[in-house]
Parts: C-alpha cells; sequence; structure tokens
C-alpha cells in the first residue's frame, strides 16, 4: 500500500518533497479542474457531483471559482516555478452549466497562473442539453480546443434508465454545432451494457456516433455503483445487473463498427481517427505524467506524490479562503506501487508495454499470455513490448495481476 504522509492543517507545499519536483516540466504537466455541479443527479453515477438543491449559497459557481483562483495561488507556490501547462481538462459535473463566460474565466485563471504551452490541448466536458451554437462558439474564442460531450446512448429508453436529461438526438446536433464553431477535435462519450439495452440500440448509438463525424469516441462499459439510485433499484430487482458476456460483446461490436470507420483504437476505451485526434490529457495520465486536480474533490499527482481535496465545495471554498489547503489526504507511492500502476496503465495502450518494465516472472507471463492468445507474439519477439490482442482486450485487468 502506498506510504501514507501526515494528515495535517498545514498547505501541501510540506508534503512535496524536492525529489517530487526535481524533473518538472521534462515529464508531461497538465491541470484537471472539477466541476460539482449538475443540473441533475444520473442514476448510475456515483462522481463528486451535486444539484443546485443539494447546495447552500456558500458552494455557489462563484465561491467556488473564488476557491479555484486561491488554488492556482497555491499550485504556483507549491510548484515554486510551474511549467507551462501541455494540456487542459476542465471535468465534472457538468462544465457546460458555467456557460462561455464561466468557462473562460476558468481559463483564464489558468493562463494567468501557469501559462500555456503554445499547442497545448485544451477541453471541456459538456452536457449537450446545456450547449449551443452561441455557447461553443464562445469556448472557442475563449482559447478552447476540444470538447467532449455525454451522448451516452442514442435510445431514449435507455437514457431514461440512465436518468439522462438530454434527447437522443441532441448530441448528433451538439457535435455538428461544435464542429461549425471551428472545434476539429470533438469526443462522444458511450455507455454500453445499461439494463434493457438491445443490441439494436447499441447499433442505433454507433450508427449515431458516425453520423456525428467526431474524430474521437470513449465507449465505457456500465459498472454499477455501490450507492447510487442504479445499485437500488438492481438490488430490488427492477432492474438486471449487467452481464459480462453480453459487454463482452458489446465491445467487439464497438470496436469492429468503430475501426471500419476509420477510428482505431489507442487506449482500451478510447478510440481516436488519427494521432493527432487522440486525447493527450489522458495520455498524461497513463503515461505517469504530472498534473495539477484543482476543486472540490480532484486529485493531483507530481513526481510519485498524490494527494485529493475534500470533496464539499461549502468546505473546498472555506478552507481556501481561511488561507489553508483543501487537500483532505496525500500519499507517497513506493516503487512498487508505481511500477503496479504502471503496467496497469500502459498495458491498456496500443502501443503496449516494454518487457524492461517486467522483472523475471512478468516477462514468463506475458510469453504465457503471448501463447494463450493474449499479446501480440510479433510484437513480443521483434519489438520486446507487451502489446493486447483483441481478445487480451476483454481480459485486460487478469493479465495486469500475472504480469506484476
Amino acid at each position: 500500500m502506498p506510504a501514507l504522509l501526515p494528515e495535517t492543517t498545514t498547505p501541501v507545499e510540506s508534503a512535496l518533497p524536492e525529489s517530487a519536483l526535481k524533473g518538472l516540466g521534462t515529464r508531461p504537466f497538465g491541470v484537471y479542474v472539477h466541476v460539482p455541479f449538475c443540473a441533475t443527479r444520473c442514476g448510475y453515477c456515483d462522481f463528486n457531483t451535486y444539484t443546485a438543491g443539494e447546495l447552500d449559497s456558500d458552494s455557489s459557481p462563484q465561491s467556488w471559482l473564488e476557491g479555484l483562483k486561491r488554488e492556482f495561488d497555491l499550485a504556483a507556490r507549491v510548484l515554486k516555478a510551474p511549467p507551462a501547462v501541455d494540456t487542459v481538462f476542465v471535468g465534472g459535473g457538468t462544465p457546460s452549466l458555467l456557460g462561455a463566460d464561466g468557462l473562460r474565466s476558468v481559463l483564464d485563471a489558468v493562463r494567468d497562473t501557469f501559462g500555456l504551452a503554445p499547442d497545448a490541448e485544451v477541453t471541456t466536458e459538456s452536457n449537450p442539453e446545456s450547449t449551443s451554437p452561441e455557447f461553443f462558439a464562445g469556448i472557442r474564442d475563449a482559447g478552447y480546443n476540444r470538447i467532449s460531450l455525454g451522448m451516452q446512448s442514442a435510445a431514449q429508453h435507455v437514457l431514461k434508465i440512465l436518468d439522462r436529461v438530454h434527447t437522443a438526438g441532441r448530441p448528433v446536433a451538439a457535435a455538428e454545432e461544435a464542429r461549425a464553431a471551428g472545434f476539429d477535435h470533438v469526443n462522444l462519450d458511450v455507455i454500453y451494457g445499461t439494463p434493457g439495452e438491445r443490441t439494436e440500440d447499441l447499433q442505433a448509438s454507433l450508427d449515431a456516433v458516425l453520423v456525428a463525424g467526431v474524430d474521437h469516441v470513449s465507449a465505457y462499459a456500465l459498472i454499477v455503483e455501490e450507492g447510487t439510485a442504479l445499485a437500488r433499484r438492481i438490488r430490488r430487482g427492477e432492474l438486471p445487473a449487467p452481464d459480462d458476456d453480453v459487454l463482452a460483446a458489446d465491445y467487439e461490436m464497438i470496436d469492429r463498427v468503430l475501426a471500419s470507420a476509420g477510428l482505431r483504437w489507442y487506449e482500451v476505451s478510447n478510440w481516436a481517427t488519427s494521432e493527432e485526434a487522440r486525447c493527450r490529457h489522458n495520455i498524461g495520465y497513463w503515461r505517469g505524467g504530472d498534473w495539477w486536480g484543482a476543486g472540490p474533490g480532484a486529485h493531483s499527482h507530481v513526481g510519485g506524490v498524490r494527494w485529493w481535496n475534500v470533496k464539499h465545495p461549502a468546505r473546498y471554498a472555506a478552507s481556501l479562503a481561511a488561507g489553508e489547503s483543501p487537500a483532505a489526504g496525500r500519499e507517497l507511492l513506493t516503487g512498487e506501487d508505481r511500477h503496479l500502476e504502471r503496467v496497469m496503465l500502459e498495458l491498456r495502450l496500443s502501443e503496449g508495454l516494454t518487457l524492461d518494465a517486467l522483472d523475471d516472472d512478468g516477462r514468463a507471463e506475458a510469453r504465457a499470455a503471448a501463447a494463450e492468445g493474449l499479446l501480440d507474439q510479433s510484437a513480443l519477439d521483434g519489438q520486446g513490448r507487451a502489446v493486447l490482442t483483441d481478445r487480451g482486450r476483454l481480459l485486460a485487468d487478469g493479465l495486469v495481476r500475472r504480469l506484476t
């Protein structure tokens, strides 16, 4: 287990040793901003989000933004000489509820504190129902150059089970509006395996993705998280639990349809039309880069030190207003921790993992996995890399345990 650094009331800078700051800027550096606000709570979601009825006046978007700016000031002190940001990702929650002006303020704060690299990738998530041509034009003018839209499904009855509020056709229209506003890089998120989803429903979702003409797709199997409304409905027998065999068949269908349309997988759950279309911010996570996560509940990582913020927006804003760090906990990753995470994350990439990252037992397991058809034999022999086969992608989690 990671070695926990002591919980104190002192700012986070006391938890960042010089060894963590060494090399800062030579690795990818990103900023993640967590927007905790949603119009409604989706039944499957366990993210750190809040509807207006769950918050008081101390947890407004304005107090959140003021807290965010204070956290960026803290980041500048902690990092001492913060590098220019390679990637920005505004997620949540529903960032588009802030409107174009609110998202402009967020990016201006990032730019004022860190500066942006000349070719910085700047992404915001958006709910299709809270976007418009004017919204997209406004955030494009503010400096955003990538959009991620939550589509989930093109079947209205599936959206209803997920408690999504947008209509089935709105994500495609939103993607077209974003492209018309000058966004070359647009992602659609798809969820598969929802109780009640039929093969023809998933096919309709994939058809909609292709009609939208986006250059990136993320597709995630539905995970039933404890404590959610969906979990309670399944426990009561109102809905069936997702079936692993169905999920595997769905994944194969998604990969087949997207590949035939020129979207190639580059991470187990992500497809893109080109290398330029890949999400560089997420690649930074998968390759062990550094990032500062700002906002309630956000996680950060710099040079082997990881920490996370308090979850409630009011407590987050109050801590920063009092001149205190909003961090709720911190951990120092051991060599074993970092090795496990490297194998777990890099193996999911289409380029795979170099065998040099494995010990003798791990390399033996890799050879055995290749013989079983889980790893590409030619990549193993010719490049010295563990690269998942199509079948291996379905069993990647179990393979990680074998290799470590």
